[in-house]
């Protein structure tokens, strides 16, 4: 299974290994590239080294030190959306991006391992990631208020590598159809075959909506929050998986981390319960077609293939890292049984039954 061909739509950085910087080498970066002196802590993330930089008196920053094949063209794609979303909504709140001593966004620096690396320092957003707490119904409406916000936000973005073929966009899941002999053997697998069949069912569909540029990747871990604050979120981080794709399949990613985390094997519960309170925040802001409102059901559907089918390939080629891959995985597995209970016209109606 290890040897298996991997398709293009697959970036390189998710199935090759490097180097992982310590801490202490953080630092030594940090301070050589932006004259920081201060003590870096390890994220855990997918494929890059990220640390918390605690500067004491000049305050809290991230060094994100990219994956050695990640593309220069798409990580300055991602510091020309912050700074864009900094001058065109000022008050969302998204971290800012600096430049090093010499003025560069995207320095390069050699490792001691020998590897060429990118290095980018944002500003560290104060809260805790939304996917430790409860939230109430109008804690999620403000959720998709802030969503619609942020995509009026971006959309007149564009850039050489908003572009990319990214294996996190929904708009790709059948090029991830190779990946099948990763999923556990039965009803897992059974689940993620059919809602791959579904998406392949509604793509001609969703190849005629509206695109632009998009975080995609709007789950409760990158969204940070405070019960004290009026506005309750108090950061939107990581935009390392925005891409010009569809609205519609934004929202869903978003609509699918709003179900659920447990949920009892064969429960004939809604899902889209909680969803259903961003997607009413959304709408406040921002408008959705009848025929987007219809295709978001199956495209968090196949979202949670997506996200089955890269995991388990992942969690194999990176045993290392599996407790951090798989994290997600496990509650999606009823969330695809629940959907796989459902027939095509039941998940077509979940968003258009009613107003929302």
């Amino acid at each position: 299974m290890g040897n298996q061909q991997i398709q293009p739509a697959r970036a390189s950085e998710l199935s090759e290994a490097c180097h992982p910087v310590g801490a202490a080498e953080a630092e030594l970066i940090a301070a050589h590239l932006y004259d920081t002196r201060g003590s870096a802590t390890r994220f855990e993330t997918e494929k890059d080294d990220t640390f918390l930089l605690d500067c004491v008196d000049r305050g809290k920053f991230v060094l994100k030190i990219a994956h050695p094949f990640e593309r220069v063209e798409e990580l300055d794609f991602q510091v020309a959306l912050l700074r864009h979303i900094e001058g065109s909504a000022p008050d969302l709140p998204v971290p800012r991006a600096h430049c090093d001593v010499n003025g560069v966004d995207l320095p390069i620096v050699m490792t001691s391992a020998g590897e060429r690396r990118v290095v980018r320092l944002i500003t560290f957003l104060a809260g805790t990631p939304l996917d430790r707490t409860i939230s109430t119904a109008p804690q999620r409406e403000r959720i998709g208020e802030v969503l619609a916000e942020l995509r009026h936000a971006m959309a007149e973005f564009s850039h050489p590598a908003d572009s990319r073929t990214l294996a996190w966009d929904v708009t790709h899941l059948l090029d991830l159809s190779d990946l099948l002999g990763f999923i556990p053997a039965g009803g897992k697998r059974a689940w993620t075959i059919r809602a791959l069949e579904r998406f392949a069912e509604i793509k001609p569909q969703l190849d005629q909506c509206r695109r632009q540029v998009l975080h995609n990747d709007f789950n409760t871990s990158n969204l940070l929050f405070d019960h004290a604050s009026p506005n309750f979120l108090t950061g939107v981080i990581d935009f390392g998986d925005a891409i010009r794709t569809a609205i519609a399949v934004d929202v869903s990613t978003a609509l699918m981390n709003q179900m659920p985390k447990t949920l009892a094997h064969g429960s004939r519960r809604d899902l889209f319960d909680e969803p259903r309170d961003v997607l009413r925040g959304y709408l406040r802001h921002a408008e959705l077609t009848d025929e987007e409102l219809k295709l978001i059901p199956f495209l968090a559907q196949g979202r949670l293939a997506v996200r089955a089918l890269l995991t388990c390939w992942r969690a194999e080629l990176f045993p290392e890292n599996s407790r951090y891959i798989l994290r997600n995985t496990e509650a999606g597995w009823a969330h695809l049984e629940w959907f796989n209970s459902l027939s095509a016209a039941q998940i077509s109606d979940l968003l258009t039954r009613e107003e929302p």
